[in-house]
């Protein structure tokens, strides 16, 4: 880098550029109506800018959010808004930053691991982040499933404009957070920034809306959606895109999924995000026509070997010794004795030998039970030292539920 080149921490005055910034990062441009809009969850002095002669080049946010793991809620470095100028590439711009973003977290002390979602996949490995979650993306011909069950006695569906149901939505959102791995909390501001609905951003789709379940007990799942209009040669050819769908109960899961695939004038039903373990394909007549895709979801850097280890829970009991590298933090570096079942986890150094060794990287992709230890020993990311030490990590680190994250922060 040239002394030209200034890294510093963002403040309140920097804002208007950096989202210029990083619209231009993103191929985008600032739609002047809602230019304000990400002032609701911009954290000044979370974020890291990169100045050419006073002109912002790069740039790497934090957001400070909690993430559900296997068995709890725990603080994690929400990373977003990474971005290079396009005249600024290949001068160690990005490697400053985002070490810069990762000390941060780890010396503040209180969140043992960073997420984000990677736009660039070959990106972040080389930051000790490992790909954690996968996600399934459909495109449902609704003509051509029928979602089988029924509506109990009791259960009911309504819809609504979003904000006028944004409380019950919440509630669902909060328990079904406690049991899914990989969700991001909403504090303050979140609700009220995830949800707005300019016209700008519908990209010729309708305002947002949302179905409800409900049964004697409340609302037990909803489904936030769009629609859009059209027409061919043989007849109404409309969308549902739909934005979010969570339930806690089977019930409610597929009396959404019912109403979303039978809407009237659609013969298109549209949504990124859903689980890799989502029962729907079990629920449908003729599962070739939910047309998925899977891509990667979201990606785990731990920052506390010892604190993220004994944050989670455990699906069965273990004692296993783990030999960890990490070239960023040293005192990730080491030997870790782990003693964990579903109750509570122990985690200390120690100089026993190694049952298993792998990095960081690794550790990140094992960490909220959606990746096996013995899917990453069969790529030679973890080396079992001794006998069987990989199918009890396997078992051990799997969970129930496989982590889902809804959104992209």
């Amino acid at each position: 880098m040239t002394n030209d080149l200034v890294l510093r921490t963002a403040t309140d005055a920097d804002y208007a550029e950096l989202e210029a910034h990083i619209a231009n990062a993103f191929l985008e441009d600032v739609d002047e109506d809602t230019a304000d809009h990400n002032r609701m969850i911009f954290e000044p002095g979370r974020t890291q800018l990169m100045t050419d002669a006073g002109r912002i080049v790069g740039s790497g946010l934090i957001l400070t959010r909690d993430l559900s793991v296997p068995g709890g809620v725990i603080p994690a470095a929400h990373v977003t808004g990474v971005g290079v100028a396009s005249t600024h590439r290949r001068r160690g711009v990005l490697t400053t930053l985002m070490n810069a973003m990762l000390t941060e977290a780890h010396d503040r002390g209180t969140e043992p691991l960073a997420v984000l979602w990677a736009s660039e996949g070959a990106i972040y490995g080389r930051y000790g982040y490992g790909l954690a979650s996968w996600r399934v993306s459909y495109e449902i011909g609704s003509r051509d499933i029928t979602v089988g069950g029924s509506t109990p006695d009791g259960g009911r569906l309504r819809t609504a404009a979003t904000r006028d149901v944004l409380d019950d939505v919440r509630a669902v959102f909060d328990r079904v957070l406690v049991q899914r791995p990989g969700l991001s909390t909403r504090p303050g501001q979140w609700w009220e920034y995830l949800t707005a609905d300019p016209k700008g951003w519908r990209r010729g789709m309708s305002s947002e809306r949302t179905v409800v379940y409900e049964d004697d007990g409340g609302v037990r799942g909803y489904a936030r959606y769009r629609l859009k209009s059209g027409w061919n040669e043989t007849g109404p050819d409309g969308e549902v895109r739909v934005t979010e769908l969570l339930a806690e109960t089977p019930e409610a899961h597929a009396a959404l999924w019912r109403f979303l695939t039978s809407v009237d004038l659609v013969r298109t039903v549209k949504y990124a995000h859903g689980p890799v373990d989502d029962p729907l394909p079990h629920l449908v007549n003729n599962p070739d026509a939910l047309v998925g895709s899977a891509g990667a979801s979201l990606w785990v850097r731990i920052l506390d070997v010892a604190g993220a280890l004994a944050a989670r829970r455990y699906a069965a009991p273990v004692d296993v010794v783990l030999e960890v590298t990490d070239p960023t933090f040293a005192g990730n570096t080491g030997r870790w004795r782990l003693v964990a079942d579903d109750a509570k986890a122990d985690v200390t150094p120690t100089d026993a030998d190694a049952d298993l060794a792998l990095d960081v990287r690794a550790l990140g992709s094992l960490y909220l039970g959606g990746v096996s230890a013995a899917t990453l020993a069969a790529g030679g990311l973890v080396t079992e030292r001794t006998p069987g030490s990989v199918a009890r990590l396997s078992t051990a680190f799997g969970w129930h539920r496989a982590p889902v994250t809804v959104e992209v922060f």
